[in-house]
């Protein structure tokens, strides 16, 4: 791998609280961003942003978005990250992805909580430009994978290309008690993604279904597996991994984050 070449990070962002929060997992995020070359600008794919079609955010200043219920808070609803867009960058991507993938430049969403709570607290200066890609609901895993894959040249351009999900995301069965161990199959299943990624078995992710049980109770929607997939696949083929924070919380959600370099 190129020196210049940017990593790729996934977190696993949790709660929409943490972004009120100061604890190992914020502190660790900050350490990774510290630990990086200053990014150009960031790439993000959030599981908070699914659409019909692939979009790709285009203002000069997005907003930041507030897609959570009231009852976590008042204080949730104040923040605001003003990071500035890049519009140039956004054209960036829809090149590099169609004619194959149809592109919409966007002028209506923003920044949505899978992105700006992490966001806030690895770059709290909200000083470098930030652009959002949406997945396309229909597709199966495998398409947002190979599509990960055709933004690798962004990270030879200064781009930090981040996904923002949970790899066990259940909040049906969710304890909130933070001292309660995680559910067997959580365990289980958190371990055979994380050894899918040292292995580089970008099938085996692709195909976490084959993990049967295990994965339909931690992924019972892919809305947060999914961004892991296009990580995966802009990290390429080529890459050292280190799993942390690395820890199931609540019985059913993990945090953890790998950074692909």
């Amino acid at each position: 791998m190129a020196d210049s070449r940017m990593p790729v990070v996934f977190y696993g962002h949790g709660s929409p609280t943490i972004a009120r929060e100061t604890n190992s997992t914020t502190k660790t995020w900050r350490e990774i961003a510290k630990s990086l070359p200053k990014p150009k600008a960031i790439l993000a794919i959030s599981a908070h942003w699914q659409t019909r079609g692939v979009a790709v955010t285009a203002m000069e200043r997005p907003q930041t978005i507030h897609d959570f219920g009231q009852g976590l808070g008042a204080d949730l609803f104040r923040i605001q990250y003003p990071a500035p867009g890049d519009p140039e960058l956004a054209k960036r991507v829809k090149t590099l992805l169609e004619p194959s993938v149809p592109v919409t430049l966007d002028q209506r969403w923003g920044l949505d909580h899978g992105t700006w709570s992490v966001l806030m607290k690895a770059f709290p200066d909200a000083d470098i430009p930030v652009v959002q890609l949406s997945m396309d609901a229909r597709k199966e895993p495998e398409w947002h994978l190979e599509l990960g894959r055709k933004l690798q040249p962004l990270r030879d351009e200064g781009v930090l290309i981040i996904g923002t999900g949970n790899i066990v995301h259940n909040l049906g069965v969710m304890d909130w008690n933070e001292a309660a161990k995680p559910y067997d199959w959580a365990t289980r299943f958190n371990d055979y993604v994380k050894n899918c990624v040292v292995k580089k078995d970008g099938d085996g992710l692709a195909n976490y279904l084959n993990a049967g049980q295990d994965a339909a109770r931690s992924v019972p929607s892919n809305d947060h597996y999914l961004p892991l997939l296009y990580a995966v696949g802009a990290a390429g083929d080529d890459y050292k991994v280190k799993f942390n924070p690395d820890f199931i919380i609540y019985k059913s959600l993990s945090m953890t984050t790998i950074t692909f370099r």
